[in-house]
């Protein structure tokens, strides 16, 4: 049976990519900014900005069976050359937009037999990692918020949250703009290379699927072994 799965954030990258798994296969509701990469998909798209937008203000259907939350940034500096106007903005855009998105959308959660939701994090959360404060405090955020709103909610719906390492992505590419910084990269990493949107898209697919229904409150770490491992 087709679902209703809205996706925030679904032009690029990660967001992407799980379009393109579940194209065809659902009814698909995206709502991005640019609707560059989504031109002739099966798709209901609706420009959006979630920082700026009303989520209720969509025509969206009364049920929905899935949610997935794409935006996010990845703004490394050291924390002395840091503002407090820059974790505020992060913190804005990773954590507070996903929280006041997840509240409007509540009911229409709630009318499936058991919706799923999907939110993204970072692998900095349980490693600490240099330059990574602002964006660790922001997804930090999301992994406690999503925890509990799994207990609170379960078993209505359920909550998952998938922690990546280094993605290659748009919005990585500063980070693997030559050969050179890629292979650094990918040595880093135990499987000895970065993740691709695909790696982390199939596993929000499998999240959003009944073959995950025995699945919530879970912090996932798609990422190489990253977090887990040291084959140094």
């Amino acid at each position: 049976m087709k679902k209703n799965i809205l996706v925030i954030g679904g032009s690029k990258g990660i967001g992407l990519e799980t379009v393109n798994l579940l194209e065809g296969k659902h009814n698909l509701y995206v709502a991005s900014r640019s609707k560059d990469n989504l031109e002739g998909k099966d798709i209901n798209h609706f420009t959006f900005d979630v920082l700026e937008d009303d989520i209720s203000e969509l025509d969206l259907p009364d049920q929905l069976d899935g949610l997935v939350f794409c935006p996010g940034s990845i703004n490394l500096k050291p924390f002395k050359m840091l503002k407090p106007s820059d974790f505020e903005k992060d913190i804005s855009l990773n954590f507070m937009a996903l929280v006041k998105i997840t509240h409007k959308l509540l009911d229409k959660l709630k009318q499936s037999e058991q919706a799923s939701i999907v939110y993204f994090s970072t692998v900095a959360v349980q490693m600490g990692m240099p330059f990574h404060t602002s964006v660790a405090a922001a997804k930090g955020a999301i992994e406690g918020f999503a925890r509990s709103l799994a207990a609170e909610y379960a078993p209505k719906f359920r909550v998952n949250v998938i922690a990546p390492s280094l993605t290659d992505t748009p919005l990585a590419s500063k980070l693997l703009g030559n050969d050179k910084k890629k292979e650094k990269m990918d040595a880093r990493h135990p499987l000895k290379r970065v993740g691709t949107s695909h790696d982390i898209a199939s596993m929000a697919a499998f999240l959003l699927s009944d073959d995950s229904s025995w699945m919530t409150g879970q912090i996932l770490g798609v990422d190489g072994g990253m977090s887990s491992l040291n084959v140094s």
